[in-house]
C-alpha cells in the first residue's frame, strides 16, 4: 500500500510539472509556476521519505521488514538497547530503540505484540 501511494504521488507530481510547463506555454505563468513548485515538492518528498522505523541500510536493501516496520533482526554491536519503548500505532507492536553511541543512528526492533493487537 505504501509503495503504491509513493508511486501515485510521484506520478501526480510529474503531471503537475508537465501541467505547469503547459501553463507557461499558454501564458498562465503564476498558476504554472505554482503547479511546477508543488509537483517538484511532491517528487522530492517521495524520493526522500523514509519508511517506518527502518535503518538506512535496511531501506536501501528494500528487503523484508520486521514486525511493526522495524528491523527484521535485532541490531548488533555497536548498537545498544535503550530504555526507550513505544507502541507502533498501526501494528500494535512494542518497539525498542537501539542506539549507536558513536554516530547517533537509531534502529527499532519489535519486542513483542501488544495484547489485543
Amino acid at each position: 500500500m505504501v509503495d503504491t501511494m509513493r508511486v501515485v504521488v510521484g506520478v501526480l507530481g510529474a503531471l503537475m510539472i508537465v501541467g505547469g510547463i503547459a501553463g507557461f506555454a499558454i501564458g498562465a505563468w503564476p498558476g504554472g509556476l505554482w503547479s511546477m513548485v508543488i509537483g517538484a515538492v511532491a517528487i522530492v518528498a517521495v524520493a526522500l521519505e523514509r519508511t517506518r522505523y527502518q535503518s538506512a541500510a535496511a531501506e536501501r536493501s528494500a528487503g523484508e521488514r520486521g514486525p511493526g516496520g522495524g528491523e527484521l533482526r535485532m541490531p548488533v554491536a555497536p548498537f545498544r538497547a535503550t530504555d526507550e519503548l513505544f507502541v507502533d500505532p498501526t501494528s500494535g507492536h512494542l518497539l525498542r530503540v537501539y542506539l549507536d553511541p558513536a554516530t547517533g543512528e537509531r534502529r527499532y526492533y519489535a519486542e513483542e505484540a501488544r495484547p489485543g493487537a
